[in-house]
């Protein structure tokens, strides 16, 4: 056995071979050898052609140097040109043409003195490709067995299951991943591949209503929304058509029975209008395009209203009068809303937000609150809002029941015999849900009681509503996508109509008389809530005021 030979190792062909003496100073070794020129790359692992351990052997009685540290030199795998020549089984292919050939008797192949000695002034570096991109780091090779040369490398095995970048296939997600290791990083899906529940987070493509998206954006195919609810346009729809007959009937309350109508109509169509609003303003400040709708639909509608009131009323021979914070006629509900959804935030942060909107309601009537950015009706009708912000999907499903349907036109009758009963009786004032105790000439007690039965009378007949109205899609489940138009837009007709006369007829002062003006008021709300209605004053009553609005920083 030679000396310098390891154990178990005589047949490795490399034994001979002699290896840089890197005891001695950098002054004497031979050129190119560690002055700073780039390290000539040497098998991976830190291992030295005389074995595993990285310990060079001694060669021709010369004794072995001083062990390295290993983190003092940087080893790289070498690079060649070319396809590396085909080895037997077992070879690490990269290092297959080293040991191609054993080296001559009593001296080194020029190939092993470049490699061992470093390039000479004769011999240029080899060009190096840049680095690509890192790579993900590979598991530590197996541990060789005893007997095998150094340099046969065993072939890589094929990485772990856990280590193997998954497959997406089309019959579910990938597998899910703790984050840490690069092989586990699932592959991110497609638009086409995410779940239909995921395609509200995607960001719409430019010129959709969230405004999220720029011009120079490349537009992306927007995701599949969900269908609206016919439920609450049906009931949208018919609380808007009961808004102008409201109105119509006014000239006619001298009689008992437009005032008994007057008086059912009053006291549930504005509080339901009011909590279906709540409702859905719950998510209202999830959206940048809601938001932007406070201008939008609020307060540039509510100034051209206003403008355009006034207009008229100077057209009709009255004085030219124009109050901006005192909204005329029934454009207070646009401020009432826009204050209500404004304190959205406020009423979902409470705990008991309804108890506590209950007690500002009778509270609000021991002050004379003025009718200056609606804040009389603000308070007035504040628990109704707050309700419809409480309210879920499950507590509408709840209504959907036999017993209960037919209960509810128990309540509706039983309600309009009430109305017909104490309609010459009462006064009209309290259902406008505005005024002070003082000024519907009631103590304060009196007073509360008053809001409190009314309260509960607005929501049981608001309930019975709500139970009957279809929740299947209906010929006017469309109309009531665009009630905006008819509330904004029939107050012309109807103040034509009492300025010329024509609702001051004799023949419309009873039974008959109520009837066609609630069925005319009802053709006319269609008439409004049409989409050839919508195309002629969108870019008035809804302006798309984009300029008016910065982006959201991404």
């Amino acid at each position: 056995m030679n000396s310098g030979r390891h154990t178990g190792e005589e047949d490795a062909p490399t034994a001979g071979w002699p290896v840089p003496d890197y005891s001695e100073p950098p002054d004497r070794r031979s050129p190119g050898r560690h002055t700073g020129q780039a390290p000539w790359p040497v098998p991976p692992q830190g291992e030295s052609p005389s074995g595993p351990t990285g310990r060079a052997r001694g060669e021709r009685g010369r004794p072995a140097p001083a062990e390295e540290d290993p983190e003092t030199f940087t080893f790289e795998r070498p690079s060649f040109e070319g396809p590396a020549p085909a080895g037997p089984a077992g070879e690490h292919p990269p290092l297959d043409h080293l040991a191609a050939e054993r080296p001559p008797a009593g001296g080194r192949r020029p190939a092993d003195r470049a490699f061992f000695d470093g390039p000479t002034p004769a011999m240029p570096l080899p060009a190096v490709p840049p680095p690509a991109a890192p790579s993900p780091v590979a598991p530590p090779a197996p541990p060789r067995a005893p007997g095998a040369a150094a340099w046969q490398q065993p072939a890589p095995a094929a990485p772990p299951a856990a280590w193997r970048l998954p497959v997406e296939s089309p019959a579910g997600p990938p597998p899910v991943s703790d984050g840490f290791s690069y092989w586990e990083r699932p592959a991110p899906r497609t638009r086409a591949e995410s779940p239909a529940h995921e395609a509200v987070l995607t960001r719409e493509p430019a010129g959709t209503s969230d405004g999220d998206a720029g011009p120079e954006e490349a537009p992306e195919p927007a995701p599949a929304r969900r269908p609206r609810e016919p439920y609450l346009d049906n009931v949208k729809f018919l609380l808007i058509a009961l808004v102008p007959a409201g109105h119509a009937l006014v000239p006619t309350l001298a009689t008992h029975s437009s005032r008994a109508a007057y008086l059912f109509i009053y006291v549930f169509h504005m509080p339901l209008f009011v909590i279906i609003s709540g409702y859905l303003s719950r998510n209202f400040w999830n959206s940048n395009a809601k938001t932007n709708k406070l201008v939008d639909t609020f307060l540039v509608p509510y100034v051209i209203v206003e403008i355009g009131y006034a207009a008229l009323r100077f057209a009709m021979g009255h004085k030219w009068s124009l109050t901006i914070i005192d909204p005329a006629w029934l454009n207070w509900y646009l401020l009432a809303l826009l204050l209500w959804r404004l304190s959205t935030p406020v009423w979902k942060r409470m705990r008991y937000p309804l108890p506590i909107a209950v007690a500002v309601y009778l509270l609000a009537g021991l002050s004379d609150l003025p009718g200056d950015f609606s804040m009389d009706r603000f308070f007035g009708l504040m628990p109704f809002f707050v309700l419809g912000l409480w309210l879920q999907p499950r507590h509408f499903e709840m209504l959907n029941r036999g017993w209960i349907k037919v209960l509810a036109v128990g309540v509706l009758a039983g309600a309009a015999a009430v109305a017909v009963l104490i309609a010459p009786r009462v006064p009209l004032d309290p259902v406008y849900y505005k005024d002070a105790y003082a000024e519907l000439d009631m103590s304060w007690w009196m007073g509360m009681g008053m809001r409190a039965a009314l309260l509960v009378a607005a929501l049981t007949i608001s309930a019975a509503i709500l139970a009957l109205v279809p929740r299947r899609t209906t010929w006017f489940t469309d109309l009531g996508t665009r009630t905006l138009y008819c509330y904004l837009l029939h107050g012309v007709p109807v103040y034509i109509a009492k300025e010329m006369g024509w609702l001051e007829y004799p023949w419309l002062h009873g039974p008959l008389g109520v009837m066609a003006i609630v069925t005319s008021c009802f053709a006319l709300a269609i008439v409004l809530c049409l989409p050839e209605t919508r195309s002629v004053f969108k870019w008035l009553l809804e302006p798309r005021l984009t300029w008016l609005y910065r982006r959201p920083a991404r």
